[in-house]
């Protein structure tokens, strides 16, 4: 027993020494496109899902969740700050989420990701993941009645079309919260309308064309 037991110790030490030695000799690949392997990938996922899962057990969303205004103000917010990497209806893809490691979810879809709690798509926006290009959006200034809209428009967005998500965002209030001072969305328009490169699947760059 006590053999196993310094055996596993020393292979312990040999694998931690190992690890170091990469890491300061810069062996180990960090580049965007290169994917983990399947082990760290899992251990990456695993980790996240669990503090996620303990940090909103305690979390109760909003009674009005469910109310349509909230949703029509969180369109505004989400077409400013989010579907560059979470897409909308009509959007198949974007240059900075197929530059993104790992990919951001599709939310406009009804996959696993837009399928989560309330609590759980709160929780990531408010404070974000570590390493994965989500940022904390408490930071930014928006306070926590202003995620909650965001959160009520996810959970319509997958059912919506392209043009209801469109009307939708023109309905809106734009980019609107708390904190910082922000332009009525993404690329300084003084009304609520919405560029076509986000929602037919171009992109548009700062000197206008679009691809």
């Amino acid at each position: 027993m006590n053999r196993f037991l310094m055996g596993m110790l020393t292979a312990l030490g040999v694998g931690l020494a190992a690890g170091a030695v990469a890491v300061y000799f810069g062996v180990l690949d960090i580049a965007a496109d290169t994917p983990h392997s399947p082990l760290v990938y899992s251990l990456i996922e695993t980790a996240r899902e669990q503090a996620i899962d303990r940090q909103t057990r305690d979390l109760t969303a909003p009674a009005n969740l469910s109310d349509t205004d909230r949703a029509r103000r969180g369109a505004g917010n989400y077409a400013a700050m989010c579907v560059g990497c979470h897409l909308a209806p009509g959007k198949a893809d974007s240059e900075i989420r197929m530059g993104l490691y790992p990919t951001p979810p599709d939310l406009s879809r009804s996959t696993k990701a837009a399928a989560s709690t309330a609590a759980r798509k709160f929780w990531v926006i408010k404070h974000g993941i570590k390493a994965s290009g989500m940022p904390a959006w408490s930071k930014g200034g928006m306070e926590d009645e202003v995620i909650w809209d965001l959160v009520a428009f996810l959970q319509d967005l997958p059912s919506l079309s392209e043009s209801q998500y469109v009307a939708l965002v023109e309905a809106s209030d734009g980019h609107s919260h708390g904190g910082l001072d922000v332009e009525a969305d993404m690329h300084g328009r003084s009304d609520n309308s919405v560029p076509q490169a986000l929602t037919a699947g171009g992109h548009e760059h700062a000197d206008g064309h679009v691809h």
